[in-house]
């Protein structure tokens, strides 16, 4: 029986449904301490003073930790940028000047999480309060600096051109010009915020329990800002509960954890964050605005090129950009077959919340940006938005993008087909027609979105030539056990997507077993030694790197059991064949009853080894393998090369109606289709169009972070922050083709990252229905008091111009 392609019951949710799983705060020791962050009200300010004589002389109180104590012991962390970035200064704690609203400026290690924030509020700062810029676009005047040793706010700028650009528009029937749009800031908020514990041990090395999500990245990051040699830290993780990138860079507060624990003679010290620290300070998406946007078009409406200028706005550090300068040009042409472009892009710091990878991390913006130029353009000329689509689409596959990068496979128009036929698109037009007569605001929207994943690391170089960085890879290590059960350990570090079902499912089916007797190791631990610098779950890479290196390990145990069990039985390898006996699985000679099960080789091999009379001294039943997918480094000058491996992707269509008294938005219908290639477990690839299409819409319809002009952050709360629940979640008519992966041992691709496609969706189908009022859609984010702002004051005429020739 093949297990692959079954929906199989997640083997996760045994121990998670029944309230056994174990996330970093649940851990619960004697003597443990617990750490509250004190964090900067202000935005912006100088640090000219901090009292923490009231807080130390509390009954209770381990440890005080402030700036001073940060210098001494702790160095700056590594910035992936080149010059100005590597000039910023960034730490656990503020030192002489905080940056954002929320920043850590002290940190108090105490018997009780209560009373270490007692304590943090004992704690006198003396401020000096500087003037804030949350505007992007005024944060690159540098009239107000964040950073006086880079000296300016502006921290990467590139321009990205492929193709004949001025030719296309020479050549242009059409040109539309649209002034200005923007993606909004929000976040994915997982269940579980961040935690951890840390232990500074008397030896001089650091254990970490945490649930960061790129942990073989933390570890990199961590050893030289603790000043420790990397085999110093052990990182480990058990169950997450989601992460969506936001996790990665909490190796921030993991240092700070570790420190206090240093400063408390070992003691160990747990960080827990509150839901409010979380929307403060842990991470936001990034933030982009797009400018003077021009679109060359054909006299069919076929999109023939774009030039635009993209500012990103990355928060006050950062950190893990500007990576996303240039992750968005996996996308470029995003589904559509567009070949010259010239995009001038800025990214600048500001006083707001550093941004982190977040759920289809800078993807996701430039993919809207191609829908609404698609989106708008149709509009424009009066082409209808199936048929726009149509025109443009990629048809062929593999398909290689004026960058380089190969889309691997896919049927775009067989995703709209399917996305029209579910939701009942003809019969929602004769509805539309007829609201339309009644003067109701129903709109029907498209989005088509790609889900790349497997990154090829070469691309930070493009980003900054002389990163070590390139390729990628993942680890796996298999077990035959002496029962004759499999036992894998993956470098993944999973956060909910399913991986110990996954791995079960190929192991099996590469093994000839069933999944019951596959145990897979939950969670991460850097001790096992079983995982490389690519480490983690990120990228939508699962499901090929993951899996590959599962894949690869199991090819590599078969091997040692065939050299075995042909010394065993006296047959020649090529005689041998896997299959189950009456002892269960087993190696047989063929033609026959000569055989001998799994367990019995693992006994001879770990515990009965003089049978093997000093042969197979390489046959160890114990496998590691590392896959590393077959990238080149991308040309950095020219900006050219593959830099990521698959391209899954989904296709939405939403129907919409706003209320034409209250301005709110209401989704009468909603499709969604999703391509991820060959699909290992439908229910588990289900889930994730399901997840992502709820983020996606809660980000739209629901979810945003606002600041006023001094930096503060008005929505800190779910109160005002507004997640999305399932009270919220429209009934989804799901499905899917499967167009495998020529670059994948299995044909699948990596599907985690849609949460883009209902913003794309919802975004058209608003556009749609208030078209005909004199409104452009060219914001990301559409809340009844948003849509009321442009109902009342409508811009077609000042944001789009077309040029017929």
């Amino acid at each position: 029986m093949s297990w692959v392609g079954k929906s199989l019951r997640r083997k996760e949710d045994d121990r998670l449904v029944r309230g056994n799983g174990l996330f970093a705060d649940d851990e619960q020791i004697e003597g443990m301490l617990h750490l509250y962050i004190l964090r900067s009200p202000y935005a912006h300010a100088r640090i000219r003073g901090i009292d923490t004589a009231a807080a130390e002389s509390l009954a209770g109180v381990a440890c005080v930790l402030t700036g001073a104590d940060i210098k001494e012991q702790c160095d700056p962390y590594m910035q992936l940028g080149p010059e100005p970035c590597d000039k910023i200064i960034d730490l656990p704690l503020a030192t002489d000047k905080v940056v954002f609203q929320g920043e850590p400026v002290a940190a108090v290690a105490a018997e009780t999480a209560a009373l270490a924030m007692d304590a943090g509020q004992l704690i006198e700062v003396d401020y000096e309060m500087l003037d804030a810029v949350v505007d992007p676009e005024q944060a690159l005047e540098d009239k107000i600096v964040l950073h006086e040793a880079a000296g300016t706010n502006r921290v990467w700028h590139s321009v990205f051109e492929y193709g004949d650009v001025d030719k296309a528009f020479e050549d242009a029937a059409h040109v539309v010009k649209i002034e200005r749009m923007h993606f909004h800031r929000f976040a994915s908020t997982p269940v579980e915020n961040n935690a951890c514990v840390a232990e500074w041990t008397r030896q001089g090395d650091v254990d970490f329990l945490c649930n960061n999500s790129f942990i073989g990245f933390a570890v990199q990051l961590l050893a030289p800002g603790l000043r420790l040699p990397m085999e110093k830290i052990r990182a480990r993780t058990y169950d997450i509960g989601g992460s969506f990138g936001v996790k990665i860079w909490n190796y921030v507060y993991m240092a700070l954890a570790a420190l206090a624990s240093r400063k408390c003679d070992g003691r160990k010290v747990k960080w827990s964050e509150t839901r409010t620290e979380h929307l403060l300070a842990s991470g936001h998406g990034n933030e982009r605005t797009f400018l003077d946007t021009e679109v060359a078009l054909d006299k069919d409406g076929v999109i023939t090129g774009i030039r635009s200028r993209h500012i990103d706005d990355c928060g006050a550090y950062t950190r893990y950009e500007p990576l996303g300068c240039v992750i968005w040009a996996q996308v470029l042409p995003a589904t559509y077959g567009v070949r010259n472009f010239r995009i001038d892009f800025t990214q600048t710091v500001t006083n707001k919340c550093p941004v982190v990878p977040n759920r289809g991390y800078s993807r996701m913006q430039h993919l809207w940006f191609m829908e609404r130029v698609v989106d708008i353009c149709a509009h424009e000329l009066g082409i209808p938005a199936d048929e726009m689509r149509l025109k443009n689409y990629v048809r062929e596959f593999p398909y290689e993008t004026p960058n380089g990068c190969v889309y691997d496979s896919g049927d775009y128009p067989m995703m709209l087909e399917k996305a029209k036929e579910l939701i009942g698109w003809d019969e929602w037009k004769k509805k539309q027609a007829e609201a339309r007569k009644e003067g109701r605001w129903l709109g029907i929207g498209i989005g088509t979105t790609l889900d790349s994943g497997t990154n090829n690391f070469g691309q930070a170089q493009i980003m900054n030539p002389y990163l070590p960085f390139s390729g990628n890879s993942e680890v796996c290590v298999i077990r035959l056990d002496f029962d004759g059960s499999v036992i894998v350990t993956l470098g993944t570090g999973p956060s909910g997507q399913g991986h110990e079902t996954a791995t079960s499912q190929v192991v099996a089916d590469e093994l000839n077993i069933d999944p019951a007797m596959v145990t897979v190791r939950t969670g991460f631990d850097s001790a096992w030694n079983t995982f490389s610098g690519h480490s983690g779950t990120y990228a939508s890479q699962f499901a090929v790197t993951g899996l590959s290196a599962v894949h690869g390990a199991c090819q590599k145990l078969k091997v040692e059991m065939r050299q075995l069990a042909s010394f065993m039985l006296e047959a020649d390898e090529d005689d041998l064949e896997f299959g189950v006996g009456d002892e269960g699985p087993q190696l047989a000679v063929k033609g026959t009853d000569k055989a001998i099960n799994y367990w019995f080789m693992s006994n001879v091999v770990n515990n009965n080894n003089a049978l093997l009379g000093g042969n197979l001294a390489d046959v160890t039943l114990n496998v590691r393998h590392v896959y590393r997918p077959p990238f080149e480094a991308p040309d950095t000058e020219k900006k050219f090369g593959n830099l990521t491996l698959t391209y899954a992707a989904q296709l939405h269509i939403a129907v919409i109606e706003i209320d034409k008294n209250t301005c709110r938005p209401n989704i009468l219908a909603y499709a969604a289709v999703d391509d991820c290639g060959s699909v290992i477990n439908p229910q588990i690839a289900a889930g994730q169009v399901h997840g992502a299409t709820a983020h996606g819409i809660g980000a739209a319809l629901l979810e945003t972070f606002n600041y006023d002009e001094t930096g503060n952050l008005l929505t800190a709360t779910f109160s005002d922050y507004c997640p999305i629940t399932s009270m919220n979640i429209p009934d989804i008519q799901y499905g899917h083709i499967e167009s495998p992966s020529p670059f994948s041992y299995n044909g699948a691709k990596g599907m985690g990252e849609g949460g883009g496609a209902p913003l794309h969706t919802i975004s058209a189908a608003i556009q749609d229905a208030l078209h005909s009022e004199g409104i452009i859609v060219n914001e990301s984010h559409h809340s009844a008091p948003k849509v009321f702002e442009r109902v009342n004051a409508p811009n077609r005429e000042k944001v789009v111009s077309v040029e017929s020739r």
